[in-house]
């Protein structure tokens, strides 16, 4: 239901340390930063490396490991978090395919479901 708006639109672009978009949480209500399993990212069909990976909410940025233990912040529904990538150089100016893969711990689930996103983007030279 909320897999088509996981990537914030024309949120895909290049920074001083490699790139970025921005990722809407795929539930209908806010979860503690440590149930969010994993955000996977794949460019033009290559996974991004989660050691690459960091998530940034209100400010704050962390590894995806360190949001297994993150108990006191939250990822609220509606909000735009920031996932960037640590690449040098960023992406190659032009047309990208972006999947953008969340996986979540619901209490009352018992599995772990993953909901993704696909979206061509632009990146500018």
């Amino acid at each position: 239901m909320y897999d088509q708006h996981i990537i914030y639109p024309g949120s895909v672009e290049n920074t001083s340390d490699g790139w970025r978009l921005g990722a809407r949480l795929p539930y209908y209500r806010g979860q503690i930063l440590s149930a969010v399993e994993d955000v996977a990212l794949t460019v033009d069909g290559v996974q991004v490396p989660r050691e690459n990976v960091r998530f940034t909410v209100r400010g704050k940025t962390y590894t995806l490991a360190q949001l297994e233990t993150t108990y006191d912040e939250r990822w609220e529904f509606g909000e735009v978090a920031e996932v960037s990538v640590l690449q040098p150089g960023g992406l190659t100016a032009g047309e990208h395919t972006v999947t953008a893969a969340v996986q979540l711990r619901i209490s009352y689930l018992p599995w772990s479901p993953v909901t993704s996103c696909t979206v061509s983007a632009t990146v500018a030279g």
